[in-house]
């Protein structure tokens, strides 16, 4: 893989992206799982600036920005991708831990996320596009409230995989932290 501009990397990763001993990128992040009243999940559809061809759905969340910690970046990520306001006692967990490798604009990119989960009634709001950044307006298509059984079924890449059945797992948390271990995306 070649060494990408520094330029174009400054403008697609923010500053929570640092590179690790090994020169990856790296970040912390805190994602949520947010259900409604149905048990759908809210999810969101994106693709690689570099691969506009290749598209998939992954849960609500992003970096943890200097100075915050997981709960409190899931609140502010919940409500500058989908406009929704929780509070940081809405969460539940974090249920679950997990680290990602991935590829996006050029870099493979490491990402150790807790991911939380929220309820909500989506019959009371409306979602909002209105916080997201530049590089998320470029890159993020479309937020869809996800039916599980439906969800199961989409031929798109869905993260984390197998996301149907980990929500299954959590609509009632038995207050236990699982560990998803290293997934290559």
């Amino acid at each position: 893989m070649s060494t990408p501009d520094p330029q174009v990397t400054g403008a697609v990763f923010g500053p929570e992206w640092v590179p690790g001993p090994d020169g990856m990128l790296r970040r912390r992040a805190a994602r949520v799982i947010l259900l409604d009243e149905h048990d759908r999940v809210l999810l969101v559809r994106g693709h690689d600036v570099d691969a506009p061809d290749r598209s998939w759905w992954f849960t609500v969340g992003g970096g943890i920005d200097a100075g915050e910690d997981a709960r409190t970046a899931a609140v502010r990520e919940v409500r500058e991708e989908t406009g929704i306001v929780l509070a940081p006692d809405d969460l539940v967990g974090p249920v679950y831990t997990r680290c990602a490798l991935f590829d996006f604009a050029a870099r493979t990119c490491r990402q150790d996320e807790e991911l939380f989960v929220a309820r909500v009634r989506s019959t009371d709001l409306a979602l909002s596009a209105d916080g997201w950044t530049d590089v998320e307006r470029d890159v993020l298509d479309e937020l869809v409230w996800w039916d599980l059984d439906d969800l199961s079924r989409v031929t798109i890449e869905v993260f984390p995989a197998g996301l149907a059945g980990l929500v299954r797992d959590v609509l009632v948390w038995d207050g236990t932290t699982r560990h998803l271990g290293l997934a290559r995306e």
